[in-house]
């Protein structure tokens, strides 16, 4: 038996060392059947069958074109795109687009890559290694897709901001460990959520975590490109923001993230006491009311203000900012409390900065971890019964996470 057979009666049926193979084949089958179908759909007719009716499309089948290498998450295909002949209008295939060569998922790879601490020469090796020899890429093209981000960061970061009402808004700052800044240069993050429940990046700006000057320039911006003020700021507090803040847009209420509040607490117990502090820290902004909150906080005060006065001092301080939730929808609460919805996403972005000394400067990061953050922004999960949000935005206030019962009535 010839031997090109044997290959493919092996292949004709799968086993675990040919695995792969198989399952990429019967996708590139998939895909061809996918575009041939499309042809057929436009002109109305199956391969090799004449045009009857008067109003059918006119143009015929052509063959196909080069064998083209499509570059997925599972591996690397080829395809032949159908070639189309005497079309008034263009055929435009929706699965094979013109000029694609790589899935959005396998773009989405490459930053990652970068800041996980692979050099731009040592991409076209990793990825061959994920995507298959045949993968339609190269250190020039990965260059090309770097001053595509760019360039793509630069529009983002003009594009205007007018068109819904922001209700709830979080900021942190993201520290780049670039190898010649003096300064602890950050980029500093904004997250909105709007009136429809969606969450969305607003900002991811180089500038300094602690300073007024950066983040008013950052609001100052979001407000010029027309976004409205927020109901509500959840931030660390030890930033710049407020005051920033106060001079942007005075009237939002503001929320300090109970998360940085805890851990500044616990950093004034020794560790043999933190673990029980930590108990009765975190029951504080888990109270049903602000009534009962207070009440928590002043009995940890009476527990620990003689052995560990700076650990209290610290918990009292600011607190109108801590409590500032109860005044919007117990729903939104598990969202309001902290800055998760901007260090979730930080998360992987944290792991992979020390990646980052090759930047010689922080805006030079700046598009790669925008992207990065692009990414994550489409998994964010919509805000907890978001019918309330349009209310919220309205300026409508709870008292302990209720609407008043009057506002309640005119709902219903």
């Amino acid at each position: 038996m010839p031997k090109h057979s044997t290959q493919t009666e092996e292949l004709s049926t799968p086993h675990w060392a040919t695995l792969e193979t198989w399952l990429r084949l019967r996708m590139q089958e998939c895909v061809q059947a996918v575009v041939e179908d499309e042809v057929t759909e436009f002109l109305g007719r199956a391969k090799s069958v004449r045009r009857v009716a008067v109003d059918a499309v006119v143009g015929y089948r052509n063959g196909h074109g080069k064998p083209r290498r499509l570059a997925l998450t599972s591996g690397t295909i080829t395809v032949k795109r159908p070639r189309v002949r005497g079309l008034e209008e263009q055929f435009a295939s929706r699965a094979l687009p013109l000029f694609v060569r790589r899935t959005e998922e396998v773009g989405a790879l490459l930053p990652e890559l970068y800041l996980h601490g692979l050099a731009q020469g040592d991409f076209e090796l990793a990825l061959r290694g994920l995507l298959g020899d045949g993968a339609p890429l190269s250190t020039a093209s990965i260059a090309r897709l770097r001053t595509k981000w760019q360039l793509a960061y630069e529009a983002w970061a003009q594009r205007p901001l007018a068109s819904q009402d922001l209700v709830y808004l979080w900021a942190d700052g993201l520290y780049v460990k670039a190898g010649l800044e003096k300064e602890k240069a950050a980029l500093l993050v904004v997250i909105g959520a709007f009136a429809d429940g969606h969450k969305e990046v607003l900002a991811v700006t180089p500038g300094f975590r602690e300073s007024t000057e950066s983040w008013a320039a950052v609001l100052r911006d979001l407000k010029a490109r027309g976004l409205t003020a927020p109901q509500l700021v959840i931030a660390d507090g030890h930033l710049g923001l407020w005051a920033a803040l106060r001079a942007v847009w005075p009237a939002a209420a503001e929320q300090r993230c109970w998360n940085h509040k805890i851990l500044n607490v616990l950093d004034k117990f020794p560790k043999t006491r933190q673990a029980e502090a930590r108990a009765l820290l975190t029951a504080i902004p888990y109270a049903p009311t602000r009534a009962e909150a207070e009440q928590r906080r002043n009995a940890f005060g009476k527990r620990y203000r003689r052995w560990y006065p700076q650990a209290v001092a610290i918990l009292e301080n600011d607190w109108e900012r801590l409590v500032g939730f109860y005044g919007f929808p117990k729903e939104h609460w598990k969202h309001l409390r902290t800055t998760n919805v901007v260090e979730s996403p930080f998360a992987a972005v944290r792991l992979r900065t020390t990646a980052a000394k090759r930047f010689k400067k922080v805006e030079n990061a700046t598009a790669l971890i925008w992207r990065l953050l692009q990414v994550a922004e489409g998994r964010f999960r919509q805000l907890n019964a978001s019918n309330l949000l349009p209310e919220v935005a309205k300026g409508k206030r709870c008292v302990d996470g209720e609407f008043p019962k009057e506002l309640n009535r005119k709902a219903a």
